[in-house]
């Protein structure tokens, strides 16, 4: 799944992403570290793969875009 980067605290490696309809889903430094960045920036187009729905959806792998989701289903 697409999305973009809205928030991100490097103090803490948490942040939250926009899915394309506009909807944030959070992130935590687990999730923020599984994809092995260092930085992330507001308006970066990321790869993410998502648990949960409604209210209690999360991010729990995030990667750049054009970086490979290992975990991914072929």
């Amino acid at each position: 799944m697409q999305a973009t980067s809205f928030t991100f605290d490097a103090a803490t490696r948490t942040g939250s992403v926009l899915l394309d309809d506009g909807t944030p889903v959070p992130f935590d430094a687990a999730a923020f570290e599984a994809g092995g960045l260092r930085l992330l920036r507001p308006g970066q187009r990321v790869r993410i793969r998502t648990e949960g729905s409604g209210e209690s959806r999360r991010v729990v792998f995030l990667t750049l875009q054009t970086f490979p989701d290992p975990g991914a289903d072929s």
